[in-house]
């Protein structure tokens, strides 16, 4: 079983990644955050580092992929590489801070790698609106997070969105997180899992 979390920054990703490992006993596999020596200079400078980040990003991703998910290991993962090309990466070429070139050389990467991949057995969307990704990137209180322009986590959400909306690799589910906080609320915690039992359960 592999499952993937797919959702913007501040959906809950890493807390629900936490959360089925446990109770369905599943390896977590966390996206490389505090690894990527470009990311504080790209929220600071996104047009100049734009490429470098999206390509460590990558390039980290398939090492996860080839030493951690490919096989038949049972994982949860904090992020898919699909979301890292189609969303993030896209995003920064539709908003001009990732130049044509680059946009090009990143798809080649992307294209090459991706068909050796292990695809999700589920994949879980965490859809969640700009007031909430707010709360919860305020709450973790990372310093490189607290500026992102309204404009850029929207740009994401839409992404998302047509991400989503023409996913065809794997069943998908998805989670209204506007409604169902399993941060904070035990209840809708629990709720959760136990719709997601089904799902997860060999």
């Amino acid at each position: 079983m592999y499952v993937a979390i797919a959702g913007n920054i501040g959906s809950g990703k890493s807390t629900l990644t936490a959360l089925l490992a446990e109770a369905f006993g599943l390896k977590p596999i966390y996206e490389a955050v505090s690894e990527n020596p470009y990311l504080e200079d790209f929220y600071r400078d996104m047009r100049a580092y734009a490429f470098p980040s999206q390509v460590f990003f990558l390039a980290r991703r398939v090492r996860q992929h080839l030493l951690e998910v490919n096989g038949k290991a049972p994982v949860v993962q904090d992020r898919t590489l699909y979301e890292d090309a189609l969303v993030f990466a896209q995003h920064l070429y539709r908003e001009g801070l990732l130049s044509p070139r680059d946009w090009r050389t990143y798809l080649e990467l992307f294209h090459s790698v991706a068909p050796a991949l292990r695809k999700p057995d589920l994949l879980i969307y965490l859809r969640a609106s700009l007031p909430t990704l707010r709360r919860r990137i305020a709450k973790r209180g990372r310093p490189f997070e607290q500026n992102l322009p309204d404009r850029y986590l929207l740009g994401l959400n839409a992404l998302y969105e047509e991400l989503m909306a023409g996913w065809d690799l794997s069943p998908l589910h998805v989670v209204e997180a506007d409604q169902v906080d399993f941060v904070e609320r035990v209840e809708d915690r629990e709720a959760l899992l136990a719709a997601l039992s089904p799902l997860l359960r060999p």
